[in-house]
């Protein structure tokens, strides 16, 4: 023997595959979580509003930001669907798991705002911010089910 043994290639379970899709994810949402908090902060800054039906506006809006770089970060990286056929499809599927996704996450917030009272002494904005993370939770939820079983289904 020589040294040179090649080793077998490793044949990765079903299970890992979704567990390394859903951390690539993970990682993904990281990122356009960042890009959905400082526009949504920004707005805020900008705008001064902190609640109520304001704050459905502005988070829809800082939302759909993030959702756009979403699609294309997840479409090539995470779920790695490089086919070009059915890809305007594939767009309007994502916008319209995105589209509950942004709902869900928009109300979540708007409810926590508007009917929970900020508590340990925090300001509105940061109270804001602790609606939003809650919400971001229970959507990456949904959308990483919704992307992966109707979206970028293989």
């Amino acid at each position: 023997m020589n040294g040179n043994i090649a080793a077998a290639p490793r044949v990765e379970t079903r299970m890992q595959r979704i567990v390394r899709q859903f951390t690539k994810f993970v990682l993904v949402g990281g990122i356009n979580t960042g890009i959905d908090f400082a526009v949504f902060n920004a707005l805020i800054y900008l705008t001064g509003i902190t609640s109520g039906s304001g704050i459905f506006v502005l988070n829809i809006f800082s939302f759909s930001v993030a959702v756009v770089n979403s699609y294309f970060m997840n479409k090539y990286w995470t779920f790695q669907d490089l086919r070009k056929e059915g890809e305007e499809t594939k767009f309007v599927q994502f916008i319209a798991v995105s589209l509950v996704g942004a709902g869900l996450n928009s109300s979540i917030v708007a409810l926590f705002t508007t009917f929970i009272s900020p508590v340990f002494g925090l300001s509105p904005q940061l109270w804001a911010n602790v609606g939003k993370l809650l919400a971001t939770g229970i959507s990456l939820v949904w959308n990483f089910i919704g992307y992966k079983l109707f979206v970028f289904k293989r």
